[in-house]
């Protein structure tokens, strides 16, 4: 996507884009000074959208940052769909402790591709923050929150806010008829705006701040480029060609299409395609499913993303691989951070 290919950002209109909007600019006036504090740093990624909005591969390339520039780093989510209680450590930075059922897919992605960062879990961020600080045992030194613009009971430092360039506005309406959980407006609270996708260039995240002028946004913007890394079978690890492979594509997250079209540009032929709801969990019904199309699609091998791997890893006795994305966020980026940071080391 090309920095000039953003269209500027439509206005919502109607009744009910007015009310829900003026819902969520008296929840943010309520939290703002109720909002609870950790004695540690806070950077929050987050985005406007339901979901695919890119947080999650920019949590994981900022831990992997913070790490290796020597700060402790746990990253907080509220492991979405889990069926866990209360606080729990997923990792202590030597990879995944509980499984996803429990933790969340996510949270045991991050568990299982950042060495040397905690992962908790909690719908309560605060809570597990305080948890973190003397449960870990090494005590964090800046916490980063996946998914967490809208946790508002949690005091920030610093708010990132990122937007998927497939569908950079979500076409400017809330829920139910547009696909904004929060407002365009609210990009005003935001520290920073990332655009995040397949093909963004290096001036997409400026040409992103410039459009969100208009709806109070006054902080830079950057760009993080979404690639795909070399595919890899399960559980195994060794590397796998797609290059003419005939391939069942299995996914569960929000944007699908962008998988396809990723394992397509790799080569894969894609014999099939089945698209599950985000985040969904795998029951027994679901694997019978997958069984099924690879006999009826004739295909040499099964094709997951890496939040599907962790919840498919162990259940399927079928030729499996996941084909990994990482997110790389400019230098720019990081260098912003460093400065917003650095009054805190």
């Amino acid at each position: 996507m090309k920095a000039s290919h953003i269209d500027p950002p439509p206005r919502p209109r109607g009744p009910w884009q007015w009310l829900y909007g003026t819902g969520h600019r008296l929840r943010y006036r309520w939290y703002r000074r109720r909002a609870q504090r950790l004695p540690k740093p806070v950077v929050s990624v987050g985005n406007l959208h339901w979901g695919g909005g890119g947080k999650t591969p920019l949590v994981a390339a900022t831990a992997a940052w913070l790490r290796d520039a020597d700060w402790k780093v746990a990253i907080l989510s509220r492991g979405y769909k889990s069926r866990g209680e209360g606080v729990r450590v997923v990792s202590r930075g030597e990879g995944p402790l509980l499984g996803p059922m429990v933790a969340g897919d996510e949270p045991v992605l991050l568990a299982g591709q950042l060495p040397g960062v905690a992962v908790l879990v909690c719908p309560d961020r605060y809570h597990a923050g305080r948890q973190a600080l003397y449960r870990l045992d090494v005590e964090p030194d800046v916490f980063l929150l996946d998914d967490g613009f809208s946790h508002l009971r949690l005091h920030r430092d610093l708010d990132v806010l990122t937007f998927p360039a497939a569908d950079t506005f979500g076409g400017g309406r809330l829920a139910p008829s547009g696909r904004l959980r929060e407002p365009l407006a609210a990009a005003a609270r935001a520290d920073a705006v990332v655009m995040s996708g397949v093909g963004v260039d290096a001036g997409a995240g400026r040409e992103l701040a410039t459009a969100l002028r208009a709806f109070g946004f006054q902080g830079p913007g950057f760009s993080a480029p979404v690639r795909a890394e070399t595919p890899r079978r399960v559980p195994e690890g060794d590397p796998v060609a797609l290059d003419g492979r005939r391939v069942l594509l299995v996914s569960a997250v929000a944007r699908p299409q962008s998988f396809a079209d990723t394992a397509r540009g790799l080569g894969a032929e894609i014999a099939g395609d089945l698209r599950f709801p985000d985040h969904h969990p795998y029951p027994d019904a679901s694997l019978d499913e997958i069984r099924r199309a690879l006999r009826q699609h004739d295909a040499e091998l099964v094709l997951v993303t890496s939040k599907d791997r962790v919840k498919l890893q162990g259940r399927l006795e079928l030729p499996l691989a996941e084909l990994p994305i990482r997110a790389e966020p400019e230098a720019a980026f990081f260098e912003w951070l460093e400065t917003r940071l650095a009054a805190d080391r």
